[in-house]
C-alpha cells in the first residue's frame, strides 16, 4: 500500500517494533534524494550529519544526498571508505571517529550510512560507540543490506580471527530503502542479496519461499512490484524476529541459518575470495545437509532449497567458490571462533522442514565434518 509522507511516495512501510528504539523502514523508488526530508520528518533535529560512503556509491548518489540534506537544513559532511569486507576493520572504525571528532559533531549530530552492509555495520558501531551513542540512519543501496544488514540494530567490525567479533547492539532510528539503487549493481550483487531472502523463507515464512520460486526470474530482472514486495516481506520477518529477541539471547540467532559455515569460509579467505551471500548460501547448503544427515530433513526438501540458490544463481559447494583447498578441519576449526559458539559448543542453526528452523548445541564434531566433505563438490 501506498502511503504519504509529506508529499512523499512510500511504497511500503514495515515498522520495527522496539517500544521506545522503534523505527519506520521505508521503502520505494526515488527515495535516496529526499533522504533529507525524511529524516527531518521522522527525526527532527538540524545540525551536523556524517555520511558514510562506500567510495563506489559517492560517484552514484553524492550530489542527491548532499542537496537533499541541505535542502532539509543540514550540514553534511562526507565520510569515504573503500569498499569490502576486508575494510571493516579497526582501522576504517578510528578513521569515522577521527572524522567526526575534526568536524566537531557533538551528541545532537546525525550518522548516515550510505551503501552496503560492510558501510552499515562499520558506520553503526561509530555511531554505537562516539560520545557513547549518536543518531543515525541507515541507507541501503545493496539488497544484501536492504533485508539483511539494515534491520536490527547489529552493528560490528571484523577481527582476523572471526567475522563481527567487536561490536554493539545500536538501532538506526530510520531505514530508507530505495529500490532504484539496486538498478547500479552487477547482477552477482544482485544474488547475494536473495540469498538472506530465500533463507528467511527456509527458516520461517515458506509462502515468501514459494514467492521467491514462483518469481525468480523477475526478481532477478529487478520488475519493481514484485521486488517491492519481497523486500518488505523480508524485512518484516526479520522485524518480527528483533522484536522478540532484540539482544540475540535465543530466537534472533535462527537468523543465522548457514552464517556460522559461511562466516567460517570468509575468515579463512580474508574476507575477499568470496562475498557474503556466495559463502552464506554454501553455508545453506552445509546446514541443510547437516539437518538431513541427523534425521531432520527429508532429501526432497534439501534438493528444493538448492535447486533455488542454484536457480538464481548461487554456489552450493566449495567447488563452486574454487576453495578446494580449505580443509572441513580447516572450516570446522575457524567455526569454534564464531561469536555464538559458548561454553566450547557450537550452535547450530538447522531445519527440520522448509519454513521451520531449530537450534542444536549437541551436534558431534564428525557429524559436522562429515556434512562440511559432502558439500566440497
Amino acid at each position: 500500500m501506498k502511503t504519504s509522507v509529506n508529499s512523499l511516495r512510500i511504497d511500503q512501510t514495515v515498522e520495527v517494533d522496539l517500544g521506545a528504539d522503534s523505527y519506520p523502514i521505508l521503502i520505494g523508488q526515488g527515495l535516496i534524494h529526499q533522504v533529507g526530508q525524511l529524516i527531518a520528518d521522522q527525526i527532527g533535529g538540524s545540525g551536523k550529519v556524517a555520511v558514510v560512503v562506500d567510495q563506489q556509491v559517492t560517484e552514484l548518489f553524492d550530489h542527491e544526498m548532499v542537496d537533499g540534506l541541505k535542502s532539509a537544513g543540514y550540514a553534511p559532511i562526507w565520510v569515504e571508505i573503500p569498499g569490502g569486507d576486508q575494510n571493516k576493520s579497526i582501522e576504517w572504525f578510528m578513521q569515522i571517529q577521527n572524522a567526526l571528532i575534526e568536524h566537531q559533531m557533538d551528541r545532537q549530530s546525525l550518522l548516515v550510512a550510505l551503501g552496503g552492509g560492510v558501510i552499515g555495520d562499520l558506520s553503526g558501531f561509530a555511531a554505537a560507540t562516539f560520545m557513547r551513542g549518536i543518531n543515525w540512519v541507515q541507507v541501503p543501496t545493496t539488497l544484501l543490506a536492504q533485508v539483511d544488514a539494515s534491520v536490527g540494530g547489529k552493528t560490528a567490525i571484523n577481527h582476523p580471527k572471526g567475522k563481527n567479533l567487536i561490536g554493539a547492539f545500536h538501532q538506526p532510528k530510520l531505514v530508507v530503502i530505495d529500490s532504484n539503487t539496486l538498478k547500479t549493481l552487477p547482477l552477482r550483487e544482485i544474488r547475494c542479496g536473495l540469498v538472506e531472502i530465500i533463507k528467511h523463507g527456509v527458516i520461517m515464512d515458506l509462502p515468501l519461499l514459494e514467492q521467491i520460486e514462483q518469481y525468480q526470474t523477475e526478481l532477478l530482472n529487478l520488475e519493481t512490484e514484485v521486488l517491492t514486495d519481497v523486500i518488505a516481506q523480508s524485512c518484516r520477518d526479520k522485524a518480527w524476529v528483533v522484536k522478540n529477541d532484540e539482544k540475540e539471547a535465543d530466537l534472533r540467532s535462527t537468523l543465522n541459518y548457514g552464517h556460522t559455515f559461511g562466516h567460517a569460509l570468509e575468515t579463512l579467505t580474508d574476507y575477499h575470495q568470496c562475498q557474503h551471500g556466495e559463502a552464506v548460501s554454501v553455508g545453506m547448503n552445509c546446514a541443510a545437509q547437516l539437518s538431513v544427515n541427523l534425521g531432520l530433513l527429508d532429501q526432497q526438501d534439501l534438493q528444493r532449497q538448492n535447486q533455488l540458490l542454484q536457480a538464481v544463481g548461487l554456489p552450493i559447494c566449495l567447488a563452486d567458490l574454487q576453495l578446494d583447498g580449505i580443509s572441513a578441519t580447516d572450516l570446522l576449526r575457524t567455526m569454534y571462533l564464531d561469536k555464538k559458539a559458548s561454553s566450547d559448543r557450537l550452535k547450530l542453526i538447522l531445519t527440520p522442514a522448509l519454513g521451520q528452523v531449530v537450534i542444536r548445541q549437541d551436534v558431534p564434531d564428525d557429524e559436522i565434518l562429515k556434512a562440511i566433505e559432502m558439500c566440497k563438490s
